[in-house]
């Protein structure tokens, strides 16, 4: 007899889960869940994200076996950069599977366009371009109830002063933030590093993100602190956390070298995970990184280095 597609989600899930998911350690306030069923399974501490599609080799490619197989593994989170860019039929049909599950969905792409020079111009067409985004932005936010949209202020003009382009960044994100908070809708303003990955970028460092949204002075402008990339620009990466902590409202995660998961890297992720945690931080860390192994046993890989890394002392 053919099982159904459900059927065989939730037994991959349920077998993959025993075999991965490490032992959670706080002595008396939790205990080792991972034998039974998928509902016994030990969440995360954090509401760690992994990306549609990262646990194909278990789960497919279908987006609602996704969400099972990831909440019976024990994240509470997934997030989707492309959100805006799918049909508003999927946007919702994810939405409502992520609400029944009781997860999270993590910040969505707003505006992040590296070739172009924009959020730092004082000029009309850029603010109505702008204007423009940040309403299809509240549409996406009014389907899908995600409260975070992520905005790349673009490249910097090599031929305007940059304290120039600051105060016009600073201005155009005041105007974006008139338009999405009524709403409800929260923009993020993601600092990348310029020696690898992104040449030529505005917004690079923790410390200068951190000053424009203090500058903006609105409650719908913070940063998400993408903590491969700042590893790259800056490290200093628990004390720049720190002082900028009112500021920040999402995390990406990613190791360094490779952008790939915890442990591969030179990133203590269980120290920095600790921090998060102890700032009470309830919001989403996205994964938005790849394998060190694209194969179904290196996506066990992945869940166990998180696991291991979610296993910090209290």
């Amino acid at each position: 007899m053919k099982s159904s597609r459900r059927d065989f989600i939730k037994k991959a899930s349920a077998a993959g889960a025993a075999i991965l998911a490490a032992p959670a350690l706080s002595g008396s306030q939790l205990q080792d869940t991972n034998q039974g069923s998928p509902d016994q399974i030990t969440p995360f501490r954090l509401k760690y994200a992994p990306g549609f599609g990262m646990f194909r080799e278990h789960a497919g490619k279908d987006p609602i076996d996704n969400i099972k197989f990831c909440h019976d593994t024990g994240f509470r989170a997934m997030f989707d950069n492309d959100l805006m860019k799918k049909p508003t039929g999927d946007q919702e049909k994810i939405a409502n599977e992520i609400s029944r599950v009781g997860m999270e969905l993590g910040p969505f792409v707003l505006y992040a366009e590296f070739s172009v020079t924009s959020f730092v111009l004082n000029t009309q067409d850029i603010k109505d371009m702008l204007a423009a985004k940040m309403k299809e932005g509240v549409e996406c936010f009014k389907r899908t109830g995600v409260k975070w949209a992520l905005v790349v202020p673009g490249r910097y003009d090599e031929k305007l002063h940059r304290d120039y382009q600051t105060a016009n960044v600073i201005d155009n994100l005041r105007m974006c933030c008139d338009i999405v908070e009524p709403a409800g809708l929260t923009l993020v303003l993601e600092p990348l590093n310029t020696l690898n990955d992104h040449p030529g970028l505005f917004l690079n460092g923790i410390p200068q993100a951190y000053s424009i949204c203090r500058a903006v002075n609105r409650p719908s402008c913070k940063i998400i602190m993408d903590i491969y990339h700042q590893q790259i620009t800056e490290g200093n990466l628990i004390p720049n956390m720190n002082a900028a902590w009112d500021e920040i409202s999402a995390f990406h995660c990613g190791d360094n070298p490779g952008r790939n998961e915890p442990t591969t890297g030179e990133i203590n992720y269980k120290n920095v995970f600790k921090n998060i945690y102890n700032h009470n931080y309830q919001g989403v860390i996205c994964m938005e990184h790849g394998l060190s192994s694209r194969t179904r046993e290196g996506e066990q890989r992945l869940i166990r280095a998180y696991r291991k890394c979610d296993n910090f002392e209290i």
